[in-house]
């Protein structure tokens, strides 16, 4: 008895804590909803999580990343913007074919976000400001390019928005299945490539990082350019979803993304955290939107009071754990 009365005073101080705390958070609302509301935990239910938020879970990786390495990046709903733009209007105006615009967007994605990480490492700023200046940017040129909305008529993305991809009775969209992927992609990079220990060990101590060796400016440069490069798949697969171009497409995207990553038991303060968290942080945000629209008495701004909430209680737990390690 009193081995187990250790082991659960001893819960708090694993550094999977919180990423153990949020699963569990997960399990919880979705039991509530399967007991107070019928057909909440039906399959479909649960694919459509994946469906309607793998644009989220994309953005949610890049930024998994900048956070484990000590920074942030505010600029990523505005590059999702940008990039339907920028995939509206090569489609529909100059005809451009569809791979094509795939391609460019996620190549202008990444060059926007790695000349942050050039202008952070190279100028010492802070990246709160330069990626808020980037947000800035990215929104104004969604407006240079068009004030409207610009419908998305090429036969692929057409294609790849009512495509039903069958899983396990069910079916996901194929937005949802690249999502995934990235998800594992992202998840080798940082635990089984150099570029993620690099990750890591800036995110702890840069300082130490520099004395070890590890080429501190050229891994900053890359993980915002990855950062970039999520933002713009996100983008694209957001314009599958919607099947329209506009400025005002996903804002507060990055404090969602901020949101997931964090509740899926990354520090704020980098250098410790799991990819794969992000995957439980966008499932929670979901279910929280799930579990509204399934009561159909509440306003949809309970979301953001929820997510506020959680996010003020984890931030809280973290900052907690940190005294913890210390001693």
């Amino acid at each position: 008895m009193s081995a187990v009365l250790r082991g659960v005073r001893a819960l708090p101080a694993l550094p999977s804590f919180t990423s153990l705390v949020t699963v569990v958070l997960l399990a919880a609302m979705l039991l509530i909803g399967g007991v107070f509301y019928e057909g909440f935990l039906s399959l479909q239910v649960m694919l459509n999580l994946l469906i309607d938020n793998a644009f989220l879970l994309v953005i949610a990786i890049g930024m998994g990343f900048v956070i484990l390495s000590g920074g942030i990046d505010l600029s990523v709903g505005a590059v999702l913007a940008l990039a339907t733009m920028i995939s509206a209007w090569l489609l529909q105006v100059a005809h451009w074919p569809p791979l094509a615009v795939i391609a460019t967007v996620l190549l202008l994605g990444a060059l926007f976000g790695g000349g942050m990480g050039l202008i952070i490492h190279l100028f010492r700023l802070q990246p709160f400001i330069v990626t808020l200046a980037g947000m800035f940017l990215a929104r104004g040129l969604c407006y240079l390019i068009s004030i409207e909305s610009i419908t998305i008529e090429d036969p692929l993305f057409v294609a790849m928005s009512q495509t039903q991809v069958p899983f396990l009775g069910g079916f996901l969209s194929p937005g949802a299945i690249i999502a995934l992927l990235m998800l594992a992609l992202a998840v080798w990079l940082a635990h089984f490539s150099a570029f993620g220990r690099a990750v890591y060990a800036i995110g702890g101590n840069e300082q130490s990082a520099a004395m070890m060796g590890l080429d501190v400016g050229r891994t900053k440069v890359l993980v915002y350019a990855f950062s970039g490069f999520c933002a713009a798949l996100a983008g694209v697969l957001f314009s599958f979803y919607m099947l329209s171009g506009y400025g005002l497409h996903a804002q507060g995207a990055e404090l969602d993304a901020i949101a997931a990553v964090v509740i899926g038991g990354t520090l704020l303060t980098g250098g410790y955290g799991y990819v794969a968290g992000a995957l439980s942080g966008v499932l929670v945000l979901g279910t929280i939107q799930t579990l509204i629209a399934f009561d159909g008495t509440l306003s949809s701004w309970w979301t953001k009071i929820v997510i506020g909430a959680l996010l003020f209680v984890f931030c809280v737990v973290q900052r907690v754990m940190s005294f913890r390690l210390k001693r």
